[in-house]
């Protein structure tokens, strides 16, 4: 008796295993990375434009004027070049391990790092910079709506405050929240690449026909040392906001599909190649053209500088809404995926759609209710540029790879990635006592909800 008993419970342990396999299957065709693996290269490409050409373009000839010429050419070069490396070493990390892919961020963190300590050291800075690129893009949109109803209508208009415009903005994400996964908002991810490569030529080419401005300089602003030093920091965290792709590279490359002998990197890294070339194409005519033409009188964002043509500006921020639209989406996703895994592994909700709508309607509200709260742009940018965005973008995937693929001491890939890392320790300290200070300084003069 004793025997068959044994024998029956030996017998199901493997459909017990199997049930849970199913269940986890269930789960991963539901969650939003994971649901969907049939992603094209160009999907990848204009993901990466839409997730790395944010409205930190149109800061960078502020960047500049305070960074100075010399400084300011090699800091934009040097984090082209490094960030394409370190976003090389992700795409490469994806699939490092034979039959397993690392689809989020968090997941290579736990290789690399342990289970435990892998968590602690990827969640809370993946999640600052994609909840603060939600906030600040929150903040962009209902600005550059603000600056359309004011173009248009400039006498006859009663004003509408910021609140109102971030409010409107906010209610096109309360719609494009609920589709399931990256694939589904493939098209306006394409709409918002292609919005940010036009008002990027905007800005560059309605400078050129603006010209240099009578009064311009080239020194530093700020009339005291500190004040130039402080401008300085702040400056190199519109820089880092502005390559802050990485925070969603993996979960870009697990919408691709993948074989043992057609790794999804192959296609990836085209996608990526593509990306960073429409990069520069927007970034290095907008900044140097822009601090160019008009000096250290620049504002925060070029295209307040640009008031004329009417109609080309209009345009112009019209495309900046779109784009910011698209991008608030690429980075809300994989905060969708961490909260709907939460909610179903952890917390054993059934994973339904009701589930979905009320989880998502809740973070899109929450990152309104922040940027209405909180709508100082720039010192923004500057805080969570270096707060955030340099760890996960310029120095963490180097730590990974030291960390797994162990290179020898003093080898060209170990020099490589300890470069890396110190430059992106410098630039996690100082930045954000740069936007720090900037946040403090408009407080200041702030009244909540005006």
């Amino acid at each position: 008796m004793g025997v068959e008993g044994t024998t029956d419970e030996n017998s199901n342990i493997p459909s017990n295993i199997d049930k849970r396999l199913q269940k986890q299957k269930e789960i991963d065709d539901w969650l939003p990375i994971t649901s969907s693996r049939t992603a094209k290269w160009w999907y990848a490409a204009f993901h990466n434009v839409t997730a790395m050409v944010g409205a930190g373009v149109l800061s960078l000839p502020y960047a500049m004027a305070n960074l100075g010429w010399g400084p300011g050419v090699v800091i934009l070069l040097l984090s082209w070049v490094i960030t394409l490396y370190t976003l090389w070493q992700m795409v490469e990390m994806h699939e490092m391990v034979p039959g397993k892919r690392f689809d989020r961020y968090h997941e290579l963190g736990q290789q690399a790092f342990g289970e435990k300590l892998g968590l602690w050291i990827v969640v809370p800075q993946q999640l600052i910079c994609e909840v603060g690129v939600d906030i600040v893009y929150m903040v962009t949109g209902g600005k550059s709506l603000q600056k359309v109803h004011n173009l248009v209508c400039k006498n006859n208009c009663k004003s509408i405050k910021t609140t109102y415009f971030i409010m409107i903005f906010a209610s096109v994400h309360f719609v494009l929240s609920h589709l399931p996964n990256f694939n589904s908002i493939s098209g306006v991810s394409l709409a918002a690449a292609i919005m940010s490569l036009s008002y990027s030529t905007i800005a560059w080419t309605a400078s050129i026909h603006k010209g240099v401005q009578p009064e311009v300089e080239y020194g530093y602003k700020a009339s005291s040392t500190s004040g130039t030093v402080f401008n300085f920091f702040t400056a190199l965290g519109h820089v880092a906001f502005a390559y802050a792709g990485h925070n969603v590279v993996l979960e870009i490359q697990a919408t691709i599909p993948s074989t043992p002998e057609k790794p999804s990197k192959g296609p990836m890294w085209n996608g990526v190649v593509v990306a960073y070339i429409v990069v520069a194409l927007c970034y290095f005519p907008v900044a140097l053209i822009g601090c160019y033409v008009f000096g250290n009188n620049v504002e925060d964002n070029i295209l307040i500088s640009l008031e004329k043509p009417t109609w080309l500006i209009v345009a112009a921020n019209l495309f900046v809404v779109i784009h910011v639209i698209g991008s608030y989406q690429i980075y809300a996703m994989p905060v969708f995926d961490m909260i709907e895994s939460v909610l179903v592994k952890k917390l054993h909700f059934r994973p339904t759609i009701t589930l979905r709508f009320i989880s998502r309607n809740i973070y899109v509200a929450f990152t309104m209710f922040v940027a209405i709260t909180f709508p100082f742009f720039g010192g923004l940018l500057g805080f969570f540029g270096g707060f955030a965005f340099a760890p996960t973008t310029y120095f963490l995937p180097c730590i990974m790879w030291l960390a797994i693929y162990k290179p020898k001491k003093f080898s060209l890939s170990w020099c490589t990635n300890w470069i890396c890392i110190i430059l992106g320790l410098l630039l996690m300290i100082l930045s954000p006592i740069g936007g720090l200070r900037n946040i403090i300084l408009q407080a200041k003069t702030y009244t909540f909800y005006s």
